[in-house]
């Protein structure tokens, strides 16, 4: 999986489709360097995505008990140093990139 890493294309998409009990390592500069997306998935479908956004549509999902911690992109620093000490309660925290706060 590591190796992975030199085959995406400038600007391609990896997606890493496991549970690897082990570290993954990769360069730094040369993740960078290919301006790539990685996107880590669990074995999970298109179906199963489909039925996850449908289920929320529907109301069948209670989105507002999940997000626990919000904040904005200009206080993220401050709050995710205070999250990453104070973690009770904390199930899903979202930074609003569009908002100003």
């Amino acid at each position: 999986m590591q190796s992975a890493f030199a085959y995406v294309a400038h600007g391609g998409v990896m997606v890493m489709v496991s549970v690897v009990p082990d570290d993954i390592t990769f360069s730094d500069p040369e993740f960078h360097k290919r301006e790539m997306m990685l996107i880590g998935s669990r074995n999970a479908t298109r179906g199963d995505f489909q039925h996850v956004i449908a289920s929320i549509r529907a109301g069948k999902i209670p989105i507002d008990q999940l997000v626990t911690h919000r904040t904005t992109l200009r206080d993220s620093p401050r709050d995710i140093a205070i999250w990453a000490q104070q973690k009770s309660g904390l199930i899903k925290a979202v930074i609003d990139v569009a908002g100003s706060g």
